[in-house]
């Protein structure tokens, strides 16, 4: 592959809703256009993964999972830019077109078509198969347009830099982008999962003057102090909303970010807002999900309410920031990581994540 006579690599594939992880082989094809062709060395097992393989975030079988991903250039299409063969880079899933009516008017982050969207994937038996999240990259190989592979410093561990593709930047970004939180801040952030951890570490580096994270993990908790929690919530033997108001003086939070997702966290983080605060929904819930907002309580303490999809980061610039707060020793993302596997571990890898052990495990090929 990209480069050998290798006529398969292998990619992970999921056939049906609920069905198992089938590692199969898949036939090499060539970088077109502005494509670029990447030799995959990780790969982050993520909750929307979860969802497209459970059939909660599309339907649009077979799937090849993955979309944290961590590479090395191995060959280009005759139209990519901007990167060069033996390049490490991480995929960003999320870049603005930049030619579109929203980026043309200065607001880049609702871009109609910042989300990837690889074309199918032939299979090895002929079917055609779909890269989650437009990647599809727990994978051997993968092949994505040139605009959404960001060089990043090769020091930074393959199970490290995989981690720069989705869960920290969505995390970080919401904080320090989407709710831009100040140093006068009373931050709360639900779920300390991998997105909600590195939430924290946001508001941490945005210098709030507080921030509690609230889960039913104590391990969990353990890590959101890690990355900067100044309290903790344990929501499995406290009501959360009463005692996010009394750490606050009955206020209220200025800044909540749902790193959760759904109707019932989405709930709780109403009940705390303080006046004219920010709620931030930063977990993605499941398809045809509804939730219900009293209107007139939130006219009456105005603020907003703004959805974040990945963070709000803008690749070229976040990526390679986060890795070199990494290598500065600011970020301490080898915290974050929970464990590796082989590419044939990839189901006991997702089978631990929805067991809620650790942060984020990372298959390294």
């Amino acid at each position: 592959m990209g480069g050998d006579d290798r006529a398969c690599y292998r990619a992970a594939v999921v056939r049906a809703a609920h069905g198992p992880i089938r590692i199969e082989d898949v036939p090499v094809r060539a970088p077109v256009g502005d494509e670029v062709a990447l030799r995959v060395t990780a790969c982050g097992l993520c909750h929307s993964d979860v969802h497209f393989m459970h059939g909660t975030s599309g339907t649009a079988f077979p799937y090849v999972v993955g979309h944290e991903v961590a590479g090395r250039v191995v060959e280009l299409g005759p139209d990519a830019t901007g990167v060069a063969v033996g390049d490490t880079v991480v995929v960003a899933p999320m870049v603005p077109c930049g030619t579109c009516r929203q980026c043309a008017a200065g607001r880049p982050h609702a871009c109609p078509d910042r989300l990837l969207r690889r074309p199918p994937i032939p299979l090895g038996d002929g079917a055609l198969g779909t890269g989650v999240l437009g990647v599809g990259g727990l994978a051997e190989r993968v092949l994505v347009p040139a605009r959404n592979v960001v060089p990043i410093d090769p020091r930074v561990p393959p199970q490290v830099a995989a981690l720069l593709g989705c869960g920290v930047p969505s995390g970080y970004g919401a904080a320090v982008h989407t709710a831009e939180v100040g140093p006068a801040d009373d931050v709360v952030v639900i779920g300390c999962g991998g997105v909600g951890v590195a939430a924290v570490a946001g508001a941490a580096a945005a210098g709030a003057a507080r921030i509690v994270a609230v889960d039913v993990s104590a391990a969990k908790l353990a890590a959101a102090t890690a990355f900067g929690a100044t309290d903790v919530v344990d929501a499995s033997a406290a009501d959360p909303v009463a005692a996010v108001r009394d750490l606050t003086g009955g206020r209220g939070a200025d800044v909540v970010l749902d790193a959760v997702g759904g109707a019932r966290t989405f709930a709780t983080a109403v009940a705390m807002r303080a006046p004219g605060s920010r709620l931030v929904v930063v977990g993605a819930p499941k398809t045809g999900e509804i939730a219900e907002l009293g209107l007139r309580e939130l006219f009456l303490t105005g603020g907003s309410i703004r959805v974040s999809i990945w963070g709000d980061c803008t690749a070229s610039r976040d990526l390679p920031l986060l890795a070199a707060r990494y290598l500065d020793g600011v970020l301490p993302l080898d915290r974050y990581l929970s464990g590796t596997f082989a590419l044939d571990e990839a189901q006991e890898g997702y089978d631990r994540l929805l067991a809620g052990e650790g942060l984020r495990g990372v298959v390294v090929l």
